[in-house]
């Protein structure tokens, strides 16, 4: 009796726990205000304080690469986020980057920072948020992951109060950010004062990007928007 070869063999399915896909207005980074796709994964190994998205922890349902594929084809936009959660916690993530890349849509991820990102398809954008003290997660931030950015990929700092902006301030300093990667600071929701924030950036000169989150203004925090 004849056994079949391993290399004749289908390849494994590409599965991912999704929690929602959905069309809207990227509302943070170097792409705000362009029509996006997001595919939100589920699960996340972090617990931040300020967490908005506290429903993608758990729940979600099993979906194969092709039929997410399908969904964000047709949507009929070229901008793409893969966010969570923390998508770089289920390891089909990254497939899931590089299909979206051949498939001719400018991607960006969007991780913690926390989990190795060498990794991620070169083509698509991390957008990392290194963990503030405020977030209660700082000691989760993986240092090492600043050696694989490239210049067009962002470091986003979110401040919950002064203690939190010095802090950015200093890394930002350190690891010589501003001249590697754009870098982004945004004022916890609910925790800091949006205008306090931009005061502090332009009375330092600081070399950042203030930013507001677009989608909290528009909709406050619909879910799917």
């Amino acid at each position: 009796m004849n056994t079949p070869s391993l290399e004749s063999a289908p390849p494994a399915p590409i599965n991912l726990r999704i929690t929602e896909i959905f069309l809207s207005l990227q509302g943070e980074s170097r792409s705000v205000g362009w029509p996006t796709v997001f595919i939100r994964l589920t699960g996340c190994p972090l617990r931040c304080g300020y967490c908005d998205t506290a429903y993608a922890f758990t729940g979600g349902r099993v979906m194969p690469l092709e039929d997410i594929l399908a969904r964000v084809q047709g949507y009929g936009v070229h901008h793409v986020c893969v966010t969570g959660g923390e998508p770089l916690a289920q390891p089909a993530c990254l497939p899931l980057l590089a299909a979206l890349c051949d498939a001719g849509h400018e991607v960006s991820l969007e991780t913690s920072g926390a989990l190795d990102v060498s990794a991620v398809d070169p083509r698509a954008i991390k957008v990392m948020d290194l963990k503030t003290p405020g977030s209660g997660e700082v000691a989760r931030n993986l240092w090492e992951n600043l050696a694989h950015l490239s210049a067009h990929d962002q470091v986003k700092f979110v401040i919950c109060g002064r203690a939190d902006y010095d802090w950015a301030r200093e890394v930002v300093s350190r690891y010589g950010l501003a001249d590697r990667v754009e870098v982004l600071f945004s004022a916890a929701f609910g925790d800091l004062a949006p205008g306090t924030l931009a005061d502090w950036i332009v009375a330092d000169r600081l070399p950042v990007r203030f930013q507001l989150q677009l989608h909290k203004v528009l909709w406050n925090d619909a879910r799917g928007r």
